[in-house]
Order: structure tokens, then C-alpha cells, then sequence
């Protein structure tokens, strides 16, 4: 696997290159590959912390972390996606433990509420998620709400 450089930043101080390479992963995963509509500019990201996982040129893995009170009363990360290129690397469990890290680094000792695909409920347990809802549909795919309490 290639060396990833890990950017972390606010959505005022993303540019115009890294915005277009973090819409164009989430486009081609969420909506061409996963083959479903939604509006994924949801007005939150302004709100967003986004991590940033580049190879090179490549945005490989992104995540948004989302402050308390934005989507749940707890903080959240969201728009957990890597590029059909580097998926089988690990990079997806890198990209979310440094995921948790920033969350606990940025809000303290909150717990973290997701909203999972349930095909990845596994994966997310793997981490410490532990399912707290039962299964919904969010546009159309099964998904699952989970927490990670902050003793893990």
C-alpha cells in the first residue's frame, strides 16, 4: 500500500481541488456505485471536520466528523468512503480509527453515534460500535444506528 498523508481540516479551509476530489469520491461511491440518488450536499459538511486520506494525487479515504448537535445530540462521523482502488489495503479501518481519534481529540469524552450501512455492521463492531437501533432505510439501504461508548 501506498504511504498515506492524512489531512484534517475545516470546510473553510478546504480548497477548491480537495473539495471537488472529496465530492467526486462520495459521488462515485454513494450515488454511480452504490446506485442511489440522494442529495449528499446536506448543508452540514460547513460544519464538518473533513479527514483526508491521500496517495499521491489520489483522495483515497475521506470521513466528515460531525460536532454534537449537528446530526445526533452526540458527535458523529459520516460520509465514511475510499475510493474503489485502494479498498482490501486496510486503509478503511485506518480512516476510522483516526476517525475516533480526532472525534475524542476534538469533543472530549462524548460517546459516537453513526448511522451504518448494515452491510458494514461487522466492521463497525470491529471498532467498538455497538448496534442501538433496528434496521431503517436511508435512501433506500438498509442501515443501522450504533455508538461507540468512550471507554473503548
Amino acid at each position: 500500500m501506498s504511504s498515506t498523508n492524512w489531512v484534517l481540516k475545516p470546510f473553510s479551509a478546504l480548497t477548491v481541488d480537495e473539495l471537488y476530489a472529496l465530492l467526486r469520491l462520495r459521488s462515485e461511491v454513494f450515488v454511480v456505485e452504490q446506485n442511489c440518488l440522494f442529495m449528499d450536499m446536506d448543508n452540514k459538511d460547513q460544519q464538518c471536520l473533513h479527514l483526508m486520506g491521500w496517495q499521491g494525487d489520489l483522495l483515497a479515504a475521506s470521513t466528515r466528523l460531525v460536532p454534537p448537535g449537528v446530526a445526533y445530540e452526540l458527535p458523529s462521523i459520516g460520509r465514511v468512503v475510499s475510493s474503489p482502488l485502494v479498498r482490501g489495503t486496510g486503509i478503511g479501518r485506518e480512516l476510522m480509527t483516526r476517525s475516533i481519534e480526532e472525534v475524542k481529540l476534538r469533543w472530549g469524552t462524548y460517546d459516537i453515534k453513526i448511522g451504518a450501512q448494515l452491510y458494514l455492521k461487522q466492521f463497525y463492531q470491529s471498532l467498538g460500535f455497538e448496534q442501538t437501533s433496528e434496521i431503517y432505510l436511508d435512501d433506500n439501504i438498509e442501515h443501522i444506528e450504533m455508538i461507540l461508548h468512550n471507554s473503548h
